[in-house]
């Protein structure tokens, strides 16, 4: 079992930032990561841009350069890389958290290639892990998906995009124009007008005009294998569908929270419980760093404005270390 004084869960933007912090503070950790390195940006869809300015992800002191304001997945996946590889941090890839618990003043956990003690956690594990279901018959069928990719896969096809925030409008657009037959389904009255501004009038206009079928306050009621059965105002629809695209939005992942007794706030929300000056849990040793800190508040937290945490935590664990000089009386 190796022995460590700070294990890191998570090497996406912000696990990195950890691992910078700690190396600078010559602390002894190491970072794991059940994926590929910055596993949630690789699972984004191909040509996707990100909507902050390539300054704002920047992060240990190195630029990111960016053909455009707005840097895309290729760029971002490139950059992070060479954080890596500039600062030689290290991470063990496809090595995935299995349990974890509270022993004494630290942390046992067990993982698919090994055990290890810990003195002190982070969890930086986003929350693109795993995806809201919609819990209806036929969700589990081959023809739904909870990532998007590309849109060669649906030429020709007629597919359901369900959803009306940016992943589900840029999808919608992305597939109509490579020669997909586009349906909508938004739960809500309209588009969510938090939709990138530059895309925002694009798919009003593409839905208006009848280039994009949407159906508003509309839910799905059963998936078929040729079909979907739609809720809508006006009653109970069946449409023709080849695919079903869901993007229904991802949540973290409570189950590694709850195996250690992190406290989740009552609201809709689910918020973990941590100090916001330090990052500490309620379960002392335990930090939490990145988006995981939002738990199903989804628009809060980001790259560049969780970024700072890394700091924070490291600062604190090393505030708290216990000191090796000899004591002077």
């Amino acid at each position: 079992m190796k022995k460590l004084e700070l294990l890191i869960i998570g090497a996406g933007p912000i696990g990195l930032a950890c691992g910078i912090e700690a190396q600078k503070k010559n602390l002894d950790y190491l970072i794991v990561e059940k994926g590929v390195l910055t596993n949630s940006i690789f699972n984004y869809p191909v040509n996707m841009t990100f909507f902050s300015t390539s300054e704002k992800l920047e992060m240990g002191d190195i630029p990111f350069m960016s053909i455009s304001n707005k840097p895309t997945r290729p760029e971002a996946l490139e950059y992070y890389r060479r954080i890596v590889k500039h600062y030689q941090l290290k991470i063990s890839l496809y090595e995935e958290v299995l349990l974890l618990e509270k022993k004494g003043t630290g942390f046992s956990v067990k993982t698919s290639k090994g055990e290890y003690q810990a003195e002190k956690l982070v969890m930086a594990t986003g929350f693109y892990d795993l995806p809201n279901t919609m819990n209806v018959p036929g969700e589990e069928l081959p023809k739904v998906t909870h990532y998007y990719k590309e849109p060669w896969p649906y030429i020709g096809q007629k597919i359901v995009v369900v959803g009306g925030g940016n992943s589900a409008v840029d999808v919608a657009l992305e597939t109509w124009r490579k020669g997909a037959e586009v349906t909508m389904v938004v739960m809500k009255p309209q588009i969510d007008q938090t939709v990138k501004y530059w895309v925002l009038p694009d798919i009003e206009n593409r839905i208006k005009e009848g280039s994009i079928k949407g159906y508003y306050n509309t839910t799905i009621r059963e998936i078929r294998e040729k079909e979907v059965v739609l809720n809508t105002p006006e009653g109970e629809i069946t449409i023709e569908n080849d695919y079903v695209l869901a993007m229904t939005g991802y949540k973290p992942n409570f189950a590694l929270l709850d195996q250690l007794g992190v406290e989740l706030s009552l609201d809709e929300k689910r918020q973990p419980c941590y100090d916001d000056s330090s990052q500490e849990s309620n379960v002392p040793g335990l930090y939490l760093a990145g988006v995981v800190c939002g738990g199903l508040n989804t628009r809060e937290f980001f790259i560049e404005n969780t970024i700072v945490h890394a700091r924070a935590i490291i600062d604190d664990i090393v505030k708290k270390k216990p000191s090796s000089d000899p004591v002077i009386s």
